[in-house]
């Protein structure tokens, strides 16, 4: 399933001959074991292999000894030789090093000890700012606030150190202390706090909330935890799911994650015994995935925004709600990635992820987008649905198309920024998502230090904010500012919300203040028909069916 990479440093090479032998090995699996010759393969394809194994450790050593500057050939392994191997069958086979691998499996299990908050390298400085603290995590009680920038660490300064090398030091057993120096704006000296650490759980639900009396709201951002499920649970039972009239799930920038995490999610809304998922490949037999307890009956109405960062488990789960008429799908068109990668630790810490098996919904729609004869750029950024898309009824006899993502039901797709509004998240005035802070909130908060819950934005603080852009030489005119307003005034709203009150208070104002939740709401109704209207069909079928023969 989908997975994510990290910035990594690479240690200097003291292994060379072993690193490379490991490597060889790697290759040698993955073009003979597993997509290489079977196991009736004969002498010739044999030799063939090990040819080839041998041409590669010649070309490697002759790099070695002879390149115009000394190598680093952990490096030319691991970005290079293998990545480009890999790149040559699909877009989604992939090879994490020591660090991305270790990485991957803390993801996986859904916690690790730390202090609890996300950083990133700050834009065009050698530092690293964190983007938020998690909620009620020790760095949040440590009143560490978003746009803090991490001068140092246990007195070691983190000056061109990258995130990664700085996320490192802040993790570490738990109950230990960790003396972290902060740089906040507004503040003359540095900021010092003593954080302990501690278990810190990554939940999957970023957001839920009561939208209105009666609509329930969930953001599941990722199927990368194996508690993702659980974590939907809980958010439900928060939101006293059985009572409610309907519920939007957002799955709008979700990348996927694991197979079973989006099964579990789908057996939530489906009913016992219903078809979730299938996969199959030229060495894997098909194998199905079916709920296995069920909605226990349930027909709340089920809203399922997503977009183009749709992909992967979130596919499988939008897919299976639109054949099964459970739920309806709305936004735009979802990523289209539908292969499965199997993963196979190898030597040295490392892990190769494969692609083995295609998904397929459960009314038989390929999920996986056309990436044959197209570049990689263009299949991340120019995503275009296949040429003849599959067609696929419904359980009520719906029109679905599949080789090309999930197809919503309703298209409503976002709005798009305009180019004032593009300047000022690429100048990071404002901040791009709905997580951090941008500039001008890291000023206006080192100077209005205090606010409250009702904050909102002024003319005095567009005023301010005018007067910033002024300094920071970022050129506007009055009638992109007049065509903007409100837009700038929601970001800035929402950011000083986060700063002050945490993720929680933010992600309020954003999800009440976005058209595509809005116009969710409003289609409840239809989706109620819809799963109503299915049930009626199926019922009638089964009736038909069922009924003797004259």
């Amino acid at each position: 399933m989908e997975t994510k990479q990290g910035n990594s440093t690479r240690p200097e090479s003291s292994k060379r001959g072993a690193f490379l032998l490991s490597a060889i090995l790697v290759i040698a699996a993955v073009m003979g074991g597993l997509y290489g010759p079977s196991l009736k393969a004969t002498a010739a394809g044999t030799t063939d292999l090990q040819d080839s194994v041998k041409t590669f450790a010649q070309v490697l050593s002759i790099i070695q000894q002879n390149y115009a500057e000394p190598i680093d050939t952990d490096k030319v392994v691991y970005d290079g030789a293998i990545p480009g191997m890999l790149h040559v069958l699909d877009p989604h086979s992939n090879f994490f090093d020591p660090q991305e691998w270790a990485l991957q499996m803390e993801q996986q299990r859904g916690n690790y000890y730390g202090v609890g908050m996300t950083i990133v390298p700050r834009p065009d400085e050698n530092q690293v700012e964190v983007v938020s603290p998690f909620p009620g995590s020790p760095a949040d009680r440590a009143g560490i606030k978003p746009g803090d920038v991490i001068a140092k660490v246990d007195g070691k300064s983190t000056a061109s150190m990258s995130s990664l090398q700085v996320a490192d030091m802040l993790k570490g057993a738990k109950g230990t202390v960790v003396t972290i120096t902060l740089d906040r704006e507004g503040n003359p000296k540095p900021i010092v706090v003593n954080v302990m650490r501690d278990e810190i759980p990554q939940s999957a639900v970023q957001f839920a909330t009561i939208l209105k009396p009666g609509i329930g709201y969930v953001h599941v951002t990722a199927f990368t935890s194996e508690n993702t499920d659980s974590d939907l649970a809980d958010a439900l039972t928060k939101l006293d799911y059985p009572h409610l009239d309907g519920l939007i799930l957002d799955l709008r920038g979700n990348p996927g994650g694991l197979l079973m995490q989006a099964v579990g999610m789908a057996d939530m809304f489906l009913q016992k015994d219903q078809l979730v998922v299938s996969h199959k490949g030229r060495e894997s037999p098909e194998r199905r995935y079916y709920a296995l307890k069920g909605n226990g009956g349930d027909s709340i109405p089920l809203v399922v925004l997503i977009n183009g960062g749709t992909a992967s488990a979130s596919e499988i789960v939008s897919g299976a709600l639109q054949d099964h008429d459970r739920a309806l799908i709305v936004g735009s068109r979802s990523f289209g990635k539908g292969l499965v990668q199997t993963q196979y630790p190898t030597d040295n810490d490392t892990a190769l992820l494969l692609t083995t098996a295609r998904y397929y919904t459960p009314s038989g729609r390929l999920i996986q987008r056309d990436y044959k004869n197209v570049s990689i750029y263009d299949y991340e950024f120019n995503r275009h649905p296949n040429k003849e898309p599959e067609v696929r009824l419904t359980d009520s006899g719906r029109k679905v198309y599949g080789g090309g993502g999930i197809t919503p039901d309703v298209e409503d797709p976002a709005q798009k920024l305009d180019p004032f509004q593009t300047l000022l998240l690429e100048r990071n005035v404002l901040y791009p998502v709905d997580i951090g802070i941008g500039d001008f909130t890291r000023y206006f908060m080192g100077t209005h230090p205090t606010i409250t819950k009702d904050f909102t934005v002024n003319d005095a603080v567009m005023s301010e904010f005018l007067s910033f852009l002024n300094r920071e030489d970022i050129k506007y005119t009055q009638q992109e500012i007049s065509d903007n307003t409100i837009w700038i005034k929601q970001h800035i709203q929402r950011e000083a919300l986060t700063y002050t009150f945490g993720l929680p208070a933010g992600y309020k104002i954003s999800v009440d203040d976005d058209p595509q939740v809005i116009r969710a709401e409003e289609l409840v109704p239809q989706a109620r028909a819809l799963y109503d209207n299915a049930k009626k069909i199926v019922a009638e079928r089964q009736a038909a069916e069922q009924a003797p023969q004259r």
